[in-house]
């Protein structure tokens, strides 16, 4: 098929005989990025808590490779400490603006110092601050304490770098299934599941 061909039937939702997840994952981001009006990494992160209560909540992805889909939090946080105790997660990001979605689920590991540093030095001065100020998940007795935490953090670092803090890091989901969804009249969506395989991966169409 050649490559315009393909490049058409991608955008268009005739994803179906993609056999690289990564390479329709590239593409649909790219149109995600110039279609969304906000945040077209944004994607919802699923933990379980010690009793196993599912716990959901919107993080923005930063990084993502063949190793798997990358976010970075304060590892104090409520989902911090899940994935401490149980790393596995699910995610979902969904682009109203084009009716697509797509599903992760797999095992959770934490990224190397080094990719962590990295990243907390390329963030906006004032974030790195309020990495250092935020007692993420943790009761906070009013905004006033918060901006007296962070104003106290700002003086502290002036005129010097804000290095990371030792309790703010990230986490890597390794995908056991990729799901690609693409909205279709009257319901009839398409949906595509990748698995690893031996070579590669398998490629199954699911019934919407």
């Amino acid at each position: 098929m050649p490559d315009d061909t393909r490049a058409e039937r991608l955008r268009t939702g005739e994803f179906t005989e993609a056999t690289d997840p990564f390479g329709l994952f590239a593409a649909w981001m790219e149109e995600a990025k110039a279609s969304e009006p906000n945040d077209p990494n944004a994607m919802a992160l699923a933990t379980v808590d010690p009793d196993g209560l599912p716990d959901v909540r919107m993080v923005l992805l930063k990084e993502w490779d063949e190793r798997g889909f990358v976010f970075y939090t304060n590892l104090g946080s409520a989902k911090g400490e899940e994935l401490a105790a149980v790393p596995k997660a699910a995610l979902v990001l969904h682009w109203k603006s084009l009716r697509r979605q797509v599903r992760v689920r797999g095992a959770v590991s934490r990224v190397t110092d080094e990719e962590v540093d990295a990243y907390f030095a390329s963030r906006p001065r004032d974030s790195r601050v309020g990495a250092w100020a935020s007692r993420q998940s943790r009761p906070l007795e009013s905004r006033q304490a918060f901006e007296e935490a962070i104003a106290a953090v700002a003086a502290r670092y002036e005129g010097g770098e804000v290095p990371r803090p030792t309790h703010w890091g990230g986490f890597r989901i390794s995908p056991e299934q990729i799901e690609f969804w693409h909205d279709r009249p009257f319901r009839l969506h398409d949906r595509v599941r990748f698995t690893p395989a031996a070579a590669g991966w398998d490629r199954t169409r699911l019934f919407p």
